[in-house]
């Protein structure tokens, strides 16, 4: 059974920084790509980054490149997003992602707020 269980959200000012993490269960994680997404109030869930299956090869969305990074530890089967510099508009729930040929599985949310 495939299980993430995320947490580091939470209020920070603008300027600040946070850490999420994601544990993963139930599959072999250090053979998938994984993602993290986000869901700001009343708009459509976005892809905001994504790490390659051995952290090699990293990707954004263009609004936060720079100012996120994207990391895994396999042994831990654990992926993390780095977010500094926040801004109001990074306000959201965030989601850790697996994307099969099938499915999509998602972790239960991490709120993110930032405001002054």
């Amino acid at each position: 059974q495939v299980q993430f269980v995320e947490s580091g959200g939470g209020l920070v000012q603008p300027g600040g920084s946070l850490r999420l993490s994601c544990a993963a269960s139930g599959f072999i994680f250090s053979r998938y790509v994984m993602s993290w997404y986000r869901q700001a109030p009343g708009k459509e869930r976005v892809w905001v980054a994504g790490i390659s299956n051995t952290g090699s090869i990293t990707n954004y969305v263009d609004s936060v490149k720079g100012r996120f990074t994207i990391s895994r530890d396999n042994g831990k089967n654990t992926v993390y997003l780095q977010m500094n510099s926040l801004k109001p508009e990074d306000t959201a729930t965030y989601y850790c992602n697996w994307r099969t040929a099938v499915a999509d599985y998602w972790g239960q949310g991490t709120q993110v707020t930032v405001s002054s």
